[in-house]
């Protein structure tokens, strides 16, 4: 793995918070809800954790993960993890150099941490962004159709429902059982 280095790399120019707000917005919503909680939104990265029912260090991996999807995304050259050991040991090195600006990372992690810097510098205006994107498609024809649609489907499923408890047959009366015959009377013998 080498010696951890911390050389800066320029961050590029494209990475504004609209292009942040687009990428976040085409990841998978897990990876999306993890980078939006720990660096857009700030939280610990001990409550993000608990927040997700995952231990620190799985949580860390998974942070790692997103960020590499992240850096796809908006074509930053951060590279994957080669092998398991190598992604624990970055997961952990690049939650410590979220805490800590002057922390040594390696020269592959280096594009990941830079990128989850210059999100976590925009953090407001991405978090407007995401916002305003959420409050859109809300408003959206799209998403009124849809939401007629998901309307029409419940009521036709009620009414079917309705329709088939109604209809069906008729359970055969339960008589109670017939009471047990008292026992016949034996003659005594004696």
């Amino acid at each position: 793995m080498g010696a951890p280095v911390t050389p800066r790399v320029p961050t590029p120019p494209h990475l504004t918070a609209p292009r942040f707000v687009q990428a976040l917005r085409s990841l998978e919503p897990r990876s999306a809800a993890l980078l939006n909680r720990r660096l857009v939104a700030g939280h610990l990265p001990g409550d993000c954790a608990a927040f997700y029912g995952v231990s620190s260090e799985a949580f860390s991996v998974q942070l790692l993960r997103a960020v590499v999807l992240l850096a796809r995304q908006v074509e930053s050259p951060q590279r994957e993890p080669e092998g398991r050991d190598e992604e624990e040991a970055w997961a952990r090195m690049l939650t410590t150099a979220l805490e800590r600006e002057g922390s040594p990372v390696p020269t592959g992690l280096v594009p990941g941490v830079e990128l989850c810097r210059r999100l976590q510098a925009q953090s407001e205006e991405v978090a407007r962004g995401l916002e305003a994107a959420a409050q859109e498609d809300l408003a959206s024809p799209q998403r009124r159709r849809e939401e007629w649609l998901r309307r029409l489907a419940i009521t036709a499923l009620l009414a079917l429902t309705a329709y088939l408890y109604l209809s069906r047959p008729g359970e055969p009366s339960r008589r109670p059982p017939p009471a047990p015959e008292p026992p016949a009377a034996t003659p005594d013998r004696h």
